[in-house]
């Protein structure tokens, strides 16, 4: 079902689910968690569909949040919310609101949103492009616990990848981090099959591809080794080679599809490593609400320190064999492998 609302307010569309929810005849709310979308026009549509799809995983009331630009003088003075309400199967297993905000009060977003969300439920704001300098002082980003970014949509995402770590605030994080997912996690298996400590480490992939450099940032964070970053045609990030002093595993992936490990003295094997859509990588983050330190540690390595040659501050390389091991036995997800000892 969906209701067209003009120059309407927050009251009448919170009267408009609860009246849409009782005409499909499922007056009580189920839903998890709020997620505001904020976007523009051009990517309204996509992002809406990745939304709907990760909320088969996380029932959730959907806000999507369009600011609406004013030509003229006249019509910027003039305020007007115009909203449309879904619900039942127009909007996934939740329902969704898609706020379109006129002249000044496209200045106010927080005002509108604020009186939609859901009462005692956690909050997630996502911004699938033009994401501001600092989430958690936006004040959309203020309302939530949890902020999602995306530097590969920036025009440059290196350096997005330096304002996201000058502004890191616990809740944050950033779907480039997402993507590599699997790659830890694979990474982290492979240690765990061959412990040795790791001396070196090399990441290819595209060259302005901002979770090859997350990756890289990860490695030389967790391991304390200088890490290599070369470059490739892509699809993404094509392959990461650790050098151990018990010989060189290889996870490589050309096609973007279909990666190959290999190891010493083991036989090559396949394994699936596809590159996922956004509706994936937007349901992995809303499995967790808690602040990623992980990814935190990651981000504030800097670009520009991997690439000066990853040197590890003085103080870092101080925490014992034994934490390096537990670390890398840690689920890939929420914490890194660590540096591996030679078995003694």
């Amino acid at each position: 079902m969906k209701i067209d609302l003009t120059e309407t307010t927050s009251s009448k569309i919170n009267q408009a689910l609860v009246s849409a929810r009782r005409a499909i005849g499922t007056p009580a709310i189920g839903m998890v968690l709020t997620l505001v979308i904020v976007t523009d026009e051009e990517n309204a549509y996509d992002a809406l569909k990745s939304a709907g799809d990760a909320s088969r995983e996380h029932p959730s009331r959907i806000i999507a949040v369009i600011k609406r630009v004013s030509r003229s003088p006249r019509a910027r003075r003039d305020a007007r919310l115009d909203a449309e309400v879904r619900v039942g199967s127009d909007a996934g297993t939740g329902e969704t609101v898609v706020l379109r905000l006129h002249g000044e009060l496209a200045n106010h977003a927080q005002s509108v949103v604020l009186p939609l969300l859901l009462p005692d439920a956690p909050v997630v704001v996502w911004w699938p492009e033009g994401a501001p300098a600092d989430p958690a002082k936006d004040p959309l980003g203020a309302l939530a616990q949890r902020r999602i970014t995306d530097a590969y949509s920036a025009e440059r995402p290196l350096d997005e990848l330096a304002v996201r770590a000058a502004t890191y605030s616990p809740g944050s994080t950033d779907l480039a981090w997402t993507r590599i997912t699997p790659w830890r996690s694979m990474l982290a298996a492979a240690l765990d099959q061959q412990p040795a400590e790791v001396i070196g480490a090399t990441v290819e992939g595209e060259s302005d591809n901002p979770s090859c450099e997350l990756l890289a940032m990860w490695l030389a964070d967790r391991l304390g080794v200088p890490v290599e970053r070369t470059h490739s045609e892509g699809p993404g990030l094509t392959a990461v080679r650790l050098e151990t002093k018990n010989g060189v595993i290889v996870l490589d992936r050309a096609d973007g599809s279909l990666a190959t490990l290999s190891m010493q003295n083991q036989p090559d094997r396949a394994v699936a490593l596809k590159r996922r859509d956004t509706a994936e990588l937007l349901a992995e983050e809303l499995r967790r609400l808690d602040p990623d330190n992980t990814y935190a540690s990651a981000v504030k390595f800097g670009v520009e320190r991997l690439h000066a040659g990853g040197e590890v501050e003085a103080a870092k390389p101080a925490e014992s064999a034994g934490e390096k091991t537990a670390e890398a036995k840690a689920p890939a997800a929420k914490k890194a492998p660590a540096k591996k000892a030679a078995a003694k």
